[in-house]
């Protein structure tokens, strides 16, 4: 009868498996997210592009404070300081289970890079712009909420709607308080880099309590296949064109767009703090538009956050745009919005918020068919789809958000 050998374990191969034992020990995947949900209160309700038949409305919200999701972070050490990372975050509605975005199983973000203290990082994938990275530190959202706080239709990005596919984003390691990145995304349209594609610049300069940011972004839409500008740019969701509002309609089908911001922001204690910034946007014509000049907004805007005792994060808010004179408007286009936030931290996970909004619209703008009609309000971009059928909109909101 034949025995049976006893295997063999050399120095060699305890030394490999301790080694693979030692980097899998060095890897890390978290699932992560959020669920936010309330009842909102908006004085007055239209679709995109109507003026009439506006109605006061009571609803459930969702995402009002912090965009509900979930999503996969993940990271393994390569070794000498370098890292493979990955982010895959999907936008819901929790009141409903739906998708945030019809058609995107990772409509926030998807992607994977490498990143390493001494060289930065590199990112490539579905992602937000290096304009965006940089400048949010002071934007608007931060205490505000991006739905009702962000400027008027999030015309200028600061708010986080505007996600961009095919994308490489860079970010340098900070400089004595000093970081730069760049991003680039690849339009895919045969016999043009440009059409299509979408880049940006940014720089970032923190030093103790002041902080300073300044970005530049252009949009280069593409009309492959007879569509419409936009319709095949890299900011849009599963086709259609991001953050489009009353503000804008009628600019949507622009060439280009471009964005100039500059954010910055001041802390003067553990109780205060203030951001303030200034936007210049601009949709410049093409071949299918219906407007004819370069169409021009600028935004300036500030909030004041104020935290009395560990528990209460109180901030108030105020944002004016316009736009220039152009497509024969001799009224050009205003926006006065005001904000106010109150949040209550029942733990580090969990909270309750409420949420106040104001905004009046004066002047004319263009309409999305081409034309000239009255500017209509439309609070921050949770009422892009739902702006005012007259030139001012109240709203409310009060909610739960648990992060886990």
């Amino acid at each position: 009868m034949k025995h049976l050998k006893e295997p063999k374990f050399s120095l060699a191969a305890m030394a490999a498996a301790l080694v693979t034992s030692s980097a899998f020990a060095q890897s890390s995947v978290t699932l992560y997210g959020a669920v936010d949900n309330g009842i909102g209160y908006q004085s007055s309700q239209t679709s995109v592009g109507s003026t009439t038949g506006g109605h006061s409305v009571v609803k459930m919200n969702n995402g009002i404070w912090y965009g509900s999701r979930f999503g996969l972070l993940g990271k393994e050490d390569l070794g000498g300081g370098t890292n493979a990372i990955f982010q895959l975050e999907e936008g819901i509605n929790s009141a409903t289970g739906a998708e945030a975005s019809t058609g995107l199983m990772f409509s926030r973000q998807a992607y994977v890079g490498l990143t390493n203290p001494t060289y930065g990082s590199i990112t490539a994938g579905r992602q937000y712009t290096a304009y965006l990275q940089l400048l949010s530190a002071f934007g608007p959202a931060n205490w505000l909420g991006g739905a009702y706080g962000a400027h008027p239709g999030d015309i200028d990005e600061l708010d986080t709607i505007y996600r961009i596919n095919n994308s490489l984003v860079y970010s340098s390691p900070s400089f004595h308080g000093l970081t730069l990145g760049g991003s680039y995304a690849f339009g895919g349209a045969p016999g043009s880099i440009n059409s299509g594609s979408t880049w940006s610049l940014a720089a970032q300069y923190k030093n103790g309590p002041a902080g300073l940011a300044v970005g530049f972004m252009r949009l280069n839409n593409s009309a492959v296949g007879g569509g419409p500008w936009g319709a095949y740019s890299t900011a849009s969701n599963a086709g259609a064109q991001t953050a489009v509002s009353a503000v804008n309609a009628g600019y949507q089908y622009a060439q280009a767009q471009q964005r100039l911001a500059v954010t910055g922001g001041y802390t003067f204690s553990s109780q205060w703090d203030i951001s303030a910034s200034y936007s210049n946007v601009q949709y410049i014509p093409g071949i299918n538009s219906k407007f004819t000049s370069t169409a021009v907004f600028n935004t300036v805007g500030t909030v004041l956050h104020f935290r009395p005792v560990v528990t209460w994060d109180l901030a108030a808010g105020y944002s004016y745009t316009r736009a220039t004179e152009a497509n024969g408007i001799t009224h050009a286009a205003s926006y006065n919005q005001f904000n106010l936030t109150e949040y209550y931290s029942l733990s580090k996970r969990t909270g309750l918020y409420a949420l106040e909004a104001y905004q009046r619209a004066n002047g004319n703008t263009v309409a999305l068919g081409g034309g000239i009609i009255r500017a209509t309000a439309t609070i921050g971009d949770y009422q892009n789809g739902a702006p005012s059928s007259s030139a001012s909109q109240f709203v409310a909101g009060v909610g739960i958000v648990h992060k886990f």
